[in-house]
């Protein structure tokens, strides 16, 4: 292999490895066993275990903040329920490496590790923004979004422990925090209250945040 491809191998079975166990309890033994070469090579594509975990990392990232991006076509309800799928089904696929990224640790404590993981937010960020068609976001929207990130977060951390809530309810629950979210800030801002109606204008009542509102009344009467 030329010494980019077998970069990328090495990055591509550490990843597969991270998926099944933290990356603090997978060793570069491992890591050169699964790609059948021996430690010493390993080392020569990369100085060391965290750095192959960066690299690992970078990729991973940009995959996880490609799963927001999403067609500006159809209600936003449906738009953001799409995102949170792709979203879980990532954390899904890469449960014990997710957590250890989010929950932090050794291997994940380097400025450029935390730099990724803050560029995911960002791009989570952003797109949310695009979605809403919102260029210079109030000092309420962006509070309302990034919180909702967190959310999203905490979320499929708590739901990796033992997954005791059925993922596609955590998916629409996520969906209708995003509303409630705005919901309540348009209760305290005119701004956030013209956003709010202009996001529920084109909602489907058989749409995610249509089931909310039915959800709220069935509760209220």
């Amino acid at each position: 292999m030329g010494v980019e491809e077998r970069r990328q191998q090495l990055i591509g079975v550490a990843l597969e490895l991270f998926s099944q166990r933290s990356p603090d309890d997978v060793s570069i033994d491992e890591i050169a066993s699964a790609a059948g070469i021996s430690r010493p090579l390993v080392y020569h594509y990369f100085p060391g275990k965290l750095s192959l975990y960066e690299a690992a990392l970078k990729r991973a990232s940009e995959e996880l903040a490609g799963r927001f991006v999403e067609p500006h076509e159809g209600p936003l309800g449906a738009r953001l329920l799409r995102v949170m799928r792709r979203f879980f089904d990532f954390v899904d696929e890469h449960g014990p490496g997710f957590s250890a990224l989010m929950r932090g640790g050794p291997a994940v404590g380097s400025t450029a590790t935390n730099a990724l993981i803050d560029s995911v937010r960002q791009a989570a960020y952003v797109q949310i923004l695009s979605h809403l068609d919102v260029v210079n976001p109030p000092a309420r929207l962006e509070l309302v979004i990034r919180s909702w990130i967190s959310l999203a977060e905490s979320t499929a951390l708590i739901w990796l422990d033992g997954r005791r809530i059925p993922r596609a309810e955590l998916e629409a629950q996520l969906v209708h925090d995003f509303a409630a979210l705005t919901a309540v800030s348009a209760a305290y801002d005119d701004e956030m209250a013209a956003l709010l109606r202009r996001m529920l204008k084109e909602e489907p009542a058989d749409g995610p945040f249509g089931d909310l509102v039915a959800r709220l009344i069935s509760l209220a009467s």
